[in-house]
């Protein structure tokens, strides 16, 4: 279970103004958000993710996140890439 994946925003101060990889879209990711979440959710350690938000339209990108099939490990891995260079 991984509560506050977003480390209280300290993820996305780290993206501010940087684009998503333009490939991102093929894994059905619209936002840092659901990349950071797809990206935690499919760690096969992983069963539950709780991101913690009061806001709307933070909770429907969250829910976005959910509704295409999580990356294998390849694309993972691609992911992972990316993440390391933040």
């Amino acid at each position: 279970m991984v509560n506050r994946p977003f480390a209280d925003g300290a993820l996305f101060d780290r993206v501010r103004g940087k684009p998503l990889p333009p490939w991102a879209a093929e894994l059905g990711c619209a936002s840092w958000g659901q990349f950071f979440l797809r990206w935690i959710a499919a760690h096969p350690a992983v069963t539950c993710v709780i991101p913690a938000t009061s806001k709307p339209r933070h909770m429907a990108d969250n829910v976005a996140a959910g509704l295409a099939p999580l990356p294998d490990e390849a694309q993972r891995q691609r992911m992972t890439g990316v993440l390391a260079t933040l």
